[in-house]
């Protein structure tokens, strides 16, 4: 019993750590496979592959599945929101030649529309300093992609980036809200399937099925989907089920300071000495807005 009650204490220790690591992988991801693919083809195999993997995962262990169609609805729900809107609009705009920096900046914002949601829609309570803390997180998230700004006048990458914003901020909250006892192996199934019934008919309108299929994108998309569409979103998922759905979003300010020290080491990309200040003020952030006691 001691050990079973232990688990879910760790995890609160260790999940949210690893979350953030595994999801800032996401845009080195998308750096080595959108060049060989278009955005919503890379996401449709990804999808489509994790549906499968998790297929056999659900019938191998057993896993209970949704008795109702409305809980079946739910699920589907969640997943157009977390994963079509949000990737969707992510990929789309970097493969549309936005910064992944100003991408990461667009979609920081999330941790501070997620808590004025959760505090419409849950009643959430968020004293002033967790309000501090955000704010602090923001512009920790600034200092850090500063430099790969670049809001000229092209804007045509904002609407992706925007939709991508209110896609994770709404379906978080609609995952906490409508599907907290789903099962993760059979809600993954149902969710990745939706998702990939959808892309199908848009992939063939918009970009037909063409892909190179170099080691970089295979790489890519087996990262994609293991790494990031199986371990990262389980923990998501995971946090969203233990804690206030507000303090799980203010990790996602901790995503870009990570994504920027893995670019940093894997590829050269800058990073100065008030890109590093900025990942402290994150950290100072991240703090603050830590769950009320």
């Amino acid at each position: 019993m001691a050990d079973a009650a232990a688990a879910p204490a760790r995890g609160q220790t260790l999940f949210p750590a690893l979350f953030v690591l595994l999801w800032s992988t996401g845009f080195i991801a998308a750096k080595y496979g959108l060049p060989h693919a278009p955005p919503l083809t890379f996401l449709l195999y990804r999808f489509a592959l994790v549906a499968t993997l998790m297929l056999g995962v659900a019938v191998a262990t057993g896993a209970t599945w949704p008795r109702t169609p409305a809980q079946v609805a739910h699920v589907a729900i969640s997943a157009w929101l977390v994963h079509g809107v949000y990737l969707g609009g992510v990929f789309v705009s970097l493969a549309g030649g936005m910064p992944a920096g100003t991408s990461a900046m667009l979609v920081g914002l999330q941790p501070i529309l997620t808590v004025l949601l959760a505090r419409a829609w849950f009643g959430e309570r968020v004293v002033p300093r967790q309000s501090i803390g955000l704010l602090m997180g923001l512009v920790g998230v600034y200092f850090v992609v500063r430099h790969k700004l670049n809001f000229s006048g092209d804007l045509s990458g904002l609407l992706p980036s925007a939709l991508a914003l209110a896609g994770i901020s709404i379906g978080t909250l609609y995952q906490k809200r409508f599907c907290s006892h789903v099962d993760l192996r059979s809600g993954a199934v149902i969710q990745f399937t939706a998702c990939a019934l959808v892309y199908l008919p848009l992939c063939l309108l918009f970009e037909g099925t063409g892909v190179q299929w170099t080691r970089e994108f295979i790489f890519a998309l087996g990262w994609s989907v293991v790494v990031l569409s199986v371990g990262a979103i389980s923990l998501l998922y995971w946090l969203l089920r233990h804690g206030a759905a507000a303090n799980v979003a203010r990790l996602f300010f901790l995503v870009p300071a990570v994504t920027a020290v893995a670019a940093w080491l894997m590829f050269g990309e800058t990073l100065d000495a008030l890109a590093f200040s900025g990942m402290g003020l994150i950290a100072v952030g991240v703090a603050l807005a830590r769950p009320l006691r």
